[in-house]
């Protein structure tokens, strides 16, 4: 593969960069202020809108579609949109600036890809715009979902209508005011072949018996405005025509779904690593310990040289996996996709803790953003699938292709 990045992203990439500069690191902490002392914590602030805005006006939206979706996007391919998506993963939030924020790409790309006609103009057209916020839907207290042949939630045929009863938790997005859209998981048919059970509904969050129980935590983090959903369905009454592709069809949206999301996570940890990092070379020229600084120290340098080292492995594995799903597709490049997300959140768990260590108290505290990215590297480990289900398909693809 050709490690140097063509004109076109290069120029992007100068263009993010900028933007990130002027106008995300400068109102970083006025942004998290905004929300911790609105009244409302699920309420997106002003700011977002406004530089949602200037983002727009400089062409950087949607810039994770590929070509098949302009003129909504930038029509970059995975490898062209890496470099990108690891800019923006140096602030946690930012990528919501750019349209570009999870869970909405990953739904915004099932319904371009699986919706029908009025499932694009009543709901990706909005998502596209930036103009709503969607959830995905997948995820069960009560079963081991990491095994989503597990999950319980009944989508029930009701002659012209649907019924969903279940409970969801840990549903990304769901608690922000600007959230409209879920798409469920559940089972249509338990009689079915094993993964041909499953079926994707979309279902407006004021349907009457949809409620937001309350905000899930993820390592003491409420990732407030967005935040993650205890979702309860009771009976809810939903329109055949909100089923998406059609029924005992789950598995197969999921698996299309699941594979550019994966690698998105992967690219924005790279991201998050990379920025500690950097915050962590620029802490110890500036820390004195012992009579001299940081930098000094033997045992400083080795932890940085090994966290350097940690991320460019990760940061190369990452754009062989996207040239290889750019090249050949997600089904073939499954064990590749796989092994990147072994890799990239255990990487970053690593790189992000050490920058904690060298930071001292401080890097435990409010002050850095070391704390809050730890707690998504290490969420990240589980969610799209956790470290084991992963290492469990990659070892038995790769001794069944041995034999």
């Amino acid at each position: 593969m050709n490690f140097d990045h063509s004109e076109k992203v290069q120029s992007l990439m100068q263009k993010l960069s900028h933007f990130m500069d002027t106008e995300i690191y400068p109102r970083e902490d006025e942004y998290h202020s905004l929300v911790m002392n609105n009244t409302n914590k699920w309420q997106t602030p002003a700011l977002m809108n406004e530089l949602k805005a200037k983002a727009k006006e400089q062409g950087l939206w949607n810039l994770f579609l590929p070509k098949e979706y302009l003129p909504y996007g930038a029509g970059l391919n995975n490898l062209e949109y890496a470099p990108l998506c690891e800019i923006m993963g140096r602030v946690l939030w930012s990528s919501e600036v750019f349209n570009c924020s999870a869970p909405d790409t990953g739904n915004m790309e099932v319904i371009a890809k699986y919706g029908s006609d009025e499932h694009k103009k009543t709901y990706l057209e909005p998502l596209l715009n930036g103009e709503i916020r969607s959830a995905f839907a997948m995820t069960e207290p009560e079963v081991a979902s990491s095994d989503a042949t597990n999950i319980a939630t009944k989508i029930e045929d009701k002659g012209d209508h649907y019924l969903i009863n279940g409970r969801k938790w840990y549903t990304s997005g769901a608690m922000n005011e600007n959230c409209q859209i879920l798409i469920v998981m559940g089972k249509t048919d338990v009689k079915a072949p094993r993964h041909q059970q499953q079926s994707q509904i979309l279902v407006p969050l004021s349907t009457s018996g949809v409620t937001v129980v309350r905000p899930m935590s993820a390592m003491g983090y409420l990732d407030e405005p967005i935040g993650h959903a205890e979702v309860l369905f009771e009976n809810v009454k939903v329109p055949k025509a909100n089923l998406i592709l059609g029924e005992g069809r789950g598995f197969e949206i999921a698996q299309g779904r699941l594979g550019p999301g994966r690698i998105h996570h992967c690219m924005r940890l790279i991201g998050c690593a990379q920025r500690a990092l950097d915050l962590t070379c620029e802490r110890v020229e500036q820390r004195i310990a012992f009579g001299q600084p940081l930098s000094k120290q033997q045992s400083v340098r080795e932890s940085i040289a090994q966290m350097y080292c940690k991320i460019e492995q990760a940061r190369l594995l990452t754009l062989k996996a996207a040239d290889n799903m750019d090249k050949y597709g997600n089904k073939v490049a499954k064990n590749i996709i796989a092994a990147i997300k072994i890799v990239a959140p255990k990487m970053a768990c690593e790189v992000i803790d050490e920058a904690i260590q060298i930071h001292g108290a401080a890097g435990t505290s409010q002050d850095t953003v070391l704390s809050a990215t730890l707690a998504y590297a290490r969420t990240i480990r589980l969610a799209d699938g956790p470290d084991q289900v992963h290492m469990m398909q990659l070892g038995k693809n790769l001794v069944v292709n041995k034999q």
